[in-house]
């Protein structure tokens, strides 16, 4: 079984990355350059986080060889057996230079690059490489500064002989510094914010809230997506007349024009008065980066619009079910998925209700207590990990007492545990944060291609000082807890610390304390006020404005309903007659039993009012996602006070 456990993990992690890759980016109109390096730099440091709890593994089956090596030979065969998850020697250094310096490599030198070869507006590859080159010569020329700084630092001191091995200890030194400051900072937001979160979604009445908050949010966003996108399309509609077929720059018009969504190209040169002046060439380039750059939130907002609108539906049947006592869960808008195979045999109506109205508030909220309680471990062991005598982290007495009993399993699934929880925190907290529209993970498909690299240079800085951080908590890295010990391979590659003493005992030791104090800030949602207080509209609980685009995303979402079901009638009533054309022409063709004669039979009027109603609901769900995703003005009329005419008596 030697190597089987690594394997296994190889594969897995891939098809992890894989899966959020898909349900993040478009993995068929995104290009294929952007998604490859968004898939390599999320399953590398995903590989690091999943194999280091075998490394660790590894090294106690070492340590604990060495120490029965003076026993007898039969005592050492049966206590010291391998486990199925040893690795051999010489497979983990090779594996971890290479997964190092190559995340390393995409984070620092290739995605940047990248990032900025994707958003360029330029038209041709040439243009777009010179692009990316001149935006990166600040960012590039400001890391070596740093490093020249670091180098020169050491050099300064006589005593220390700089070797080739000492310039990458350097190099990682500075990395890891930089990945720390960031991670401390994360961590702290998602200990508190994680365990929080779950807890407040056990009420079904908090998630509603929230949602009509999102709403009303969203529904502000869209309409200046909306209008963003039709000043831009007013733009190109302006420069496609302007510039003739047979002129130079006409290759670069119908380029972007392939960028424009279809119904605005339908509409092109039509009501456009054309302008004399002549665009240029970088002109050009600024309105093609503006036209992608437009239609891409135009197409997130909307996506996110229906999905708000989804939860909303869902949250508001699950409110009506609990007080329902049928326990049978009732979606007044049936979606497409609610015929699919799994809800009728699987996840049918009553398991759903049995989930939403009985189960789920008691799992959640275990759950979250489960969470908290390994939050405040993390916080005390970050506290007071630097502590060997006594030994005052948590999570090294965990390991410590597993280590003892000879139980590797138990230190693989400890090791697993505390380094993937602290994984959630830090990476969910980078899935959460939103920098204006220049980097932001939309699921459902939706990020850009700059949000996704970004978010793969995120991980590839985070995760090496995550993983340091972590051996540091379970007193396996040397620098830190000043221990004579075997090593782990990963930390062998990492180089020794001490090259830079004020860092290794200095920034490394006691910068994680303030993680305390940014978990304070978080539980009582200081930065949220902050953003606030800045225009940037937070859900607080206890602020009034908070209460305002709550009953504002109510009222939103109530006469979205009203103007569609209004406008269904119509739909409905014309379905109803067509119907009715085609079944009596169908009678008459083919014949019908007693049965299918008798009009006013109880089932056949069960079967037509089943049809009837599935339809209706079908209708005011397809109406009210097509009118409120494309006419936004029509909100405004009711703000304005203006009428709707509803044929209720035609279809009663």
């Amino acid at each position: 079984m030697s190597g089987a456990a690594l394997a296994v993990v190889v594969v897995v992690v891939f098809f992890l990355a894989l899966y959020l890759l898909q349900h993040y980016g478009d993995l068929r109109k995104q290009q294929r350059m952007v998604l490859f390096g968004t898939l390599l730099s999320w399953y590398l440091c995903f590989l690091i986080v999943f194999i280091l709890p075998l490394d660790v593994s590894t090294i106690f089956t070492v340590l604990l060889m060495l120490s029965l090596a003076s026993r007898v030979f039969e005592c050492v065969v049966k206590v010291c057996e391998e486990p199925w998850s040893y690795i051999p020697d010489g497979v983990l250094p090779v594996l971890w230079r290479v997964v190092y310096w190559t995340s390393q490599f995409l984070t620092w030198l290739l995605l940047p690059f990248m990032q900025s070869y994707a958003r360029s507006g330029a038209f041709s590859m040439v243009g777009k490489i010179k692009t990316a080159l001149i935006e990166n010569a600040v960012y590039y020329g400001t890391y070596l500064l740093i490093f020249i700084s670091l180098l020169i630092y050491v050099a300064a001191h006589p005593q220390w002989k700089l070797t080739w091995a000492d310039l990458q200890t350097i190099g990682i030194t500075a990395a890891n510094t930089w990945g720390l400051f960031l991670l401390v900072l994360l961590l702290g937001y998602g200990l508190v914010e994680i365990p929080r979160s779950y807890w407040l979604s056990s009420s079904h009445g908090y998630l509603l809230a929230k949602t009509y908050f999102k709403t009303a949010k969203m529904a502000t966003e869209k309409a200046a997506a909306e209008e963003n996108l039709a000043d831009v399309m007013e733009e190109v509609a302006a420069v496609h007349e302007s510039v003739k077929h047979n002129h130079s720059l006409r290759k670069c018009v119908d380029t972007i024009l392939t960028k424009c969504p279809p119904e605005y190209q339908e509409e092109m040169g039509r009501n456009v008065e054309s302008s004399s002046v002549l665009p240029t060439k970088s002109g050009l380039v600024g309105l093609h980066k503006k036209v992608i750059s437009a239609v891409q939130r135009h197409g997130q907002t909307r996506v996110q619009w229906s999905v708000l609108l989804d939860q909303a539906f869902h949250l508001e049947d699950a409110a009506k079910s609990q007080s329902s006592p049928v326990r049978h869960f009732v979606h007044s808008f049936p979606s497409a998925h609610s015929h699919s195979w799994i809800r009728r045999f699987i996840y049918t109506p009553t398991l759903e209700w049995y989930w939403e109205c009985v189960l789920r508030q008691g799992f959640y909220r275990l759950l979250a207590v489960l969470l908290c309680l390994l939050s405040a471990a993390v916080v005390w062991s970050e506290c007071t990990f630097f502590s060997t005598h006594p030994v005052l982290s948590l999570f090294a007495v965990f390991i410590q007492l597993a280590e003892k009993q000879y139980n590797y399993i138990c230190i693989e699934m400890a090791c697993f545990i505390s380094i993937f929880f602290l994984c959630v925190c830090v990476y969910s907290t980078v899935f959460r944060i939103r920098v204006f529209n220049y980097f932001y993970l939309v699921p459902h498909h939706q990020t850009d291609a700059y949000s996704l690299q970004c978010s793969g240079m995120l991980f590839c800085r985070l995760t090496p000082p995550l993983c340091l951080n972590f051996l540091g908590l379970i007193h396996m890295d040397s620098a830190i807890s000043h221990q004579d010990r075997i090593q782990t391979s990963y930390t062998s590659i990492m180089g020794s610390m001490r090259v830079l003493s004020f860092i290794s005992d200095g920034f490394y030791i006691y910068y994680p304390m303030l993680v305390l104090l940014l978990c304070l800030a978080t539980f009582y949602n200081f930065g949220s006020r902050c953003l606030n207080l800045l225009g940037f509209h937070q859900y607080i609980t206890d602020d009034d404005l908070t209460s305002d685009l709550v009953d504002e995303g109510r009222e939103l979402i109530r006469r979205g309903i009203f103007m569609c079901i209004c406008l269904s009638c119509f739909v409905f009533q014309a379905w109803r007659e067509q119907y009715r054309v085609h079944e009596t022409t169908g009678r008459s063709r083919a014949g019908y039993t007693d049965l299918g004669d008798n009009q006013n039979s109880p089932v056949a009027g069960i079967k037509k009012s089943g049809r009837e109603e599935n339809s209706c609901n079908y209708g005011v769900r397809l109406l009210f996602l097509l009118l409120t995703a494309t006419e936004t003005e029509m909100t405004l009329d009711f703000q304005q006070g203006r009428a709707v005419d509803c044929p209720v008596q035609e279809t009663k």
